[in-house]
C-alpha cells in the first residue's frame, strides 16, 4: 500500500481521493487490533466503557447506516435495526450483545460494509461528491458525509489503542504494537 492521496483504479479522481484515504484510517485500524484475542476484544475498561470488538462493529454499523440513507435513501428498517442497532447504538445494547466473537468476525463484517461502499462509488461520478444535501440539520454533502464515516473510524481507533494500553497494564503485559 502506498502512503498518497491520489486517484485509485476504477474510481473518479475526488472520489478516488476519498477512497485512499478511507483505505489508509482502516489499514491502521486493523494493524491496531492486530492478533487480538476474543477475550482481548471482549474486554471492558469500566462499566460504562465499551470494548474493541464493540467499536469494530461500531464502525462498520455506521459506514452501513450511510450506505441505507444514502445509497438507498431511505432509513434501516426493523431487520437492518435488529442486525445493527446495538452496535449503532453501542452503550447498554452493545455491551450485552456484542460479545464472544474472534477477530475475523469484526474483520469480516468490515470488509462486507466496506465491498458495498467501494462498489457504489465505482458507479459515481465526482458531482456526486459534492450534492447539497441535508445531513443531521446542517447544509451538507455526499463528500463530508464519507469523510465523517472514516473521521469516526480515526476517533474510535484512538479509543482502541487506549483499550489495549488499559487491557496491558489490567494483565501486566507488554503492549502489542
Amino acid at each position: 500500500m502506498e502512503f498518497k492521496i491520489m486517484p485509485q483504479y476504477g474510481f473518479t479522481p475526488q472520489i478516488g481521493h476519498l477512497v485512499a484515504q478511507m483505505n489508509y484510517a482502516r489499514k491502521t485500524t486493523l494493524d491496531a487490533v492486530e492478533g487480538l484475542t476474543t477475550a482481548e476484544l471482549d474486554f471492558l475498561p469500566c462499566t460504562d466503557g465499551n470494548t474493541i470488538g464493540a467499536l469494530l462493529l461500531h464502525m462498520a454499523a455506521v459506514e452501513k447506516g450511510f450506505q441505507i440513507e444514502i445509497f438507498d435513501g431511505r432509513t434501516p428498517n426493523e431487520e437492518e435495526m435488529r442486525v445493527w442497532g446495538s452496535s449503532y447504538d453501542l452503550g447498554e445494547k452493545g455491551r450485552k450483545n456484542i460479545r464472544g466473537h474472534p477477530l475475523e468476525f469484526y474483520k469480516s463484517k468490515l470488509e462486507e460494509v466496506r465491498e458495498r461502499t467501494l462498489h457504489e462509488f465505482s458507479e459515481l461520478t465526482d458531482d456526486w461528491l459534492y450534492e447539497n444535501r441535508e445531513w443531521d440539520n446542517h447544509s451538507s454533502n455526499h463528500y463530508f458525509i464519507w469523510f465523517h464515516v472514516f473521521e469516526d473510524e480515526i476517533n474510535h481507533r484512538g479509543q482502541i489503542r487506549v483499550i489495549k494500553k488499559l487491557l496491558a497494564q489490567e494483565r501486566s503485559i507488554p503492549l502489542l504494537e
